[in-house]
């Protein structure tokens, strides 16, 4: 006899659904996540710049309520910040960059001498342990690795050459943005009241949320820019004392490794170190360096951590690194950067998610 199917039961997916959403509340903060991140998902390259804007803007707004708590007007304070965030883009581009990429494409040619001068010292070993190490082995090594550096020189090149259009839409990016941040910040308070009509009424959990999630986030970002500029300054007053080459460019490298926790560092020791190595060999310089980037790492992990993420969430290690792979796959640079404040978000989320059984659940918050 034919077994007949067991008929669809609605009652445990309404039991799953009653257990996931207990509220109005939990329901209104799932659809403005839902349709926050759908809308960051999908439009991110059409809305780049606004994007960019609304970060920035954010960054900027600790500064205006600093301002703000010293009994100075908002515009007064805005255009402040604003002429102070100018500034800085102006350093950013007519200043900095030049020097980062003149010193690119030195390293760029200087790439083939290196990879030379490793080459004559690792066909070294096979005489100094023949027992261990191939010749033959290690020079076909040898020359994959050449292939590869080639090619991967090229793909730069080519990208570099065909920036026509990237430097056209970068151009607009400098004319806009900064426009967009100087409004969000002036009338901050008008597109917060336009865009609350547009949220739901029963959203005293999600403001919940971001209460408790805003303090962390903007420590978190504004701290994670000061720790750039303390080691990218300190690496670059070292760098450049102890005359290494390419300081600049070594220097912005130890800055902004900080953005991806524990992979960072390891990846910023090769170019340091590398550079060091071609420069001078194994001689009391390359020790020097050695030692002050110890010393600066140290520095980093020991003093600024702890001073400038005392009120950081505590995340594991698993959840970081996790978070980096995916929000990094989604958005690229910047789902990295906010990688550690976007867990962070998500850890909130889940302790403030409201659980079926307790009492009271719509009063809750």
């Amino acid at each position: 006899m034919k077994q007949q199917p067991e008929p669809f039961n609605f009652h445990s997916i309404a039991e799953f659904v009653r257990r996931f959403l207990p509220n109005s509340q939990a329901v209104a903060l799932a659809l403005i996540l839902l349709i926050g991140f759908l809308l960051i998902y999908s439009l991110l390259d059409l809305l780049l710049p606004i994007f960019v804007a609304i970060v920035l803007a954010y960054l900027l707004e600790g500064l205006v309520a600093k301002a703000e708590k010293q009994n100075m007007p908002r515009l007064p304070a805005v255009l402040v910040v604003f002429t102070g965030f100018m500034a800085g883009l102006g350093y950013l581009l007519f200043i900095l960059m030049p020097i980062l990429y003149s010193q690119t494409m030195q390293l760029f040619q200087h790439i083939p001498d290196m990879v030379e001068a490793a080459q004559t010292q690792v066909m070294r070993l096979p005489e100094m342990y023949p027992q261990f190490i191939s010749e033959d082995k290690l020079r076909v090594f040898m020359f994959t690795i050449q292939d590869e550096l080639l090619k991967y020189t090229q793909d730069l090149l080519s990208v570099s050459a065909a920036s026509v259009v990237g430097l056209v839409t970068a151009m607009i990016y400098l004319i806009l943005v900064p426009m967009l941040v100087f409004f969000f910040l002036k009338d901050k308070d008008n597109i917060l009241s336009w865009c609350a009509q547009f949220l739901p009424r029963e959203r005293h959990l999600t403001l919940h949320v971001w209460r408790e999630v805003d303090m962390q986030i903007g420590n978190y970002v504004r701290g994670k820019v000061i720790e750039i500029v303390i080691l990218w300054t300190a690496s670059y007053i070292t760098f450049e004392l102890m005359d290494l080459n390419y300081a600049m460019l070594l220097a912005v490298f130890m800055g902004v490794q900080v953005i991806i926790p524990y992979v960072g560092a390891t990846l910023v020791t090769f170019p340091v170190l590398g550079v060091a190595y071609f420069q001078w060999g194994l001689t009391d310089d390359f020790m020097y360096v050695l030692a002050a980037y110890a010393i600066i790492q140290v520095i980093d992990g020991v003093i600024l951590v702890p001073l400038l993420f005392s009120e950081a969430v505590n995340l594991h290690p698993i959840a970081i690194i996790v978070a980096i792979l995916f929000f990094g796959g989604i958005w690229g640079f910047w789902g990295v950067f906010f990688a550690i404040p976007l867990a962070t978000l998500v850890k909130a989320v889940l302790s403030a998610w409201p659980k079926i059984g307790e009492k009271n659940l719509e009063s809750i918050y």
